[in-house]
């Protein structure tokens, strides 16, 4: 049942009484919790926020609303890791209720200044008559992990031209000024990116827009990010409103990036090639990135989308975060592939070894089977028409990815991958690859798999709710043949 408007806007302390509890029971017996991904421990997560290195950890906070699996009153909530792969829950980190974040603590990013963690976030308020004010506001994290918020917002208004669609604030430090990217919507109600600067992160100038070839493109730009890698330029963010095209934007809301000359800070000129979907799966959204101590860029998303009803709602949680991912750029792309660190989860350092020469035919292999692994395969396409993969099978469930010789095309299919998810997305997603030698890298868990394709040209990230007992793993080849060659690793 639908809460009303007064239960999702109410505090942690305002539970009935066993609320909390009766969640947690529920989570309990669900079967599709996760094995090694960031989930909340009651209620709904969403957007990753204030990733960053401080005082020898990886910090993480997320959006949560811990009452429920709709989108109500949102905090922070902080993980922190040593090596982005262990994941220790800390708590609540900001909490809303003050004048300028009433209605909810919503997303920001952090950056280190003065030995404190410094998180720049957007309280959401709402009036009498339910309108939406946003502010940029400012909260000081120290080395207990004790935060404080500042009394006053640092960005209290929106500039003249832009609706109260103003969030997502994005901090980085260049030279020894500090720049903010910001999301925004137009009066218009088209999308686009705006630019502050500061020299002490209290006091922001409004610089203006980031000028993009981009005027109208969608109603909302959610989540921005900027970054320099290689030498270029690199615009992060989620745009809302994008009508779907051939294979492309077929997600309710879509994630990518434009990519280009470094940014010009005085004239916020940004000189672009055409904007690119960051993943092709069906479930990924508000990326954000941090700068490791060891130079890397690495990227954490949401694996969800909002708006869309998931399977879990019923057991009292939603939603994870994916698996850090190393960012490099190759020609005009951003290639993602998952940090070294996620090795260290192997259980044993050898894995379990396959190789296969199929002629129109599906096989299964001893010992490939399970709920929560990682798995290398190279498909070597030897005439086959079709070749792929079925995971997360039994007699009547499967995930497929496959490659399509005849058009070319990698197809990830969750048509009978269990429980049914949203209609409104579909079951197929499929991208154009061209391609004799297919390497696939799977990351499974109990409710989800993230498949990086050919060291990470391509990325598919999604959702999928088996049952417990749908761990069968199977290579097929049809219409031909091809040659396997895998590697298992439980975890």
């Amino acid at each position: 049942m639908k809460m009303t408007r007064a239960q999702l806007y109410r505090r942690i302390d305002q539970a009935e009484p066993g609320e909390i509890a009766k969640l947690e029971k529920q989570i309990a017996a669900c079967p599709w919790r996760q094995g090694y991904h960031i989930q909340p421990v009651t209620g709904l997560l969403n957007d990753p926020n204030g990733f960053s290195y401080f005082e020898g950890y990886y910090h993480l906070f997320y959006q949560w609303f811990p009452l429920g699996t709709e989108h109500g009153m949102k905090y922070w909530y902080h993980t922190r890791s040593r090596n982005l792969v262990h994941w220790e829950n800390i708590g609540i980190a900001i909490e809303p209720g003050s004048p300028y974040d009433s209605h909810g603590a919503y997303s920001g990013s952090a950056v280190e200044k003065d030995g404190r963690l410094n998180l720049i976030y957007t309280g959401n308020t709402r009036d009498e008559n339910w309108i939406r004010h946003p502010y940029q506001c400012l909260a000081v994290m120290d080395e207990q992990h004790v935060v404080t918020k500042y009394e006053q917002p640092v960005i209290p208004e929106v500039p003249p031209g832009y609706t109260e669609h103003f969030r997502d604030p994005k901090v980085w430090l260049h030279g020894d000024t500090y720049y903010c990217v910001i999301g925004a919507q137009r009066t218009n109600e088209t999308g686009c990116i705006v630019l502050y600067r500061s020299a002490d992160l209290k006091h922001w100038q409004f610089l203006g827009e980031i000028i993009t070839a981009l005027p109208s493109f969608g109603y909302m730009w959610e989540c921005p990010d900027y970054m320099e890698l290689d030498g270029l330029g690199v615009l992060i963010f989620s745009p809302q409103g994008i009508q779907a095209a051939g294979d492309q934007f077929q997600n309710i809301y879509q994630s990518g990036y434009l990519l280009g000359e470094p940014l010009n800070l005085e004239t916020r000129a940004f000189n672009h090639s055409p904007f690119q979907e960051l993943d092709r799966g069906f479930d990924f959204y508000a990326p954000q990135t941090m700068h490791s101590p060891d130079g890397r860029r690495i990227l954490v998303a949401w694996m969800g989308l909002p708006d869309l009803v998931y399977p879990t709602d019923d057991s009292g949680w939603a939603h994870c975060l994916t698996i850090p991912r190393e960012l490099s750029v190759q020609g005009n792309k951003l290639i993602q592939r998952p940090v070294a660190e996620m090795e260290q989860l192997r259980r044993g350092k050898q894995g379990i070894e396959a190789k296969l020469a199929l002629n129109d035919e599906c096989k299964t292999v001893v010992n490939f089977y399970g709920i929560t692994y990682e798995l290398e395969c190279e498909i070597n396409l030897k005439g086959a028409e079709h070749a792929g993969i079925e995971f997360r099978a039994s007699a009547t469930e499967k995930t497929v990815i496959q490659y399509d010789c005849l058009q070319h095309k990698l197809i990830l299919d969750r048509s009978q991958s269990g429980a049914a998810l949203s209609e409104a997305n579909g079951t197929i997603r499929q991208c154009a690859l061209e391609a004799d030698v297919i390497k696939l890298r799977m990351f499974v868990d109990s409710s989800s798999v993230e498949l990086f394709v050919n060291d990470g040209q391509e990325v598919f990230t999604s959702r999928i709710f088996p049952s417990r007992d749908s761990i069968a793993i199977r290579f097929f080849a049809y219409g031909g043949s091809a040659d396997f060659t895998a590697m298992k690793w439980n975890y």
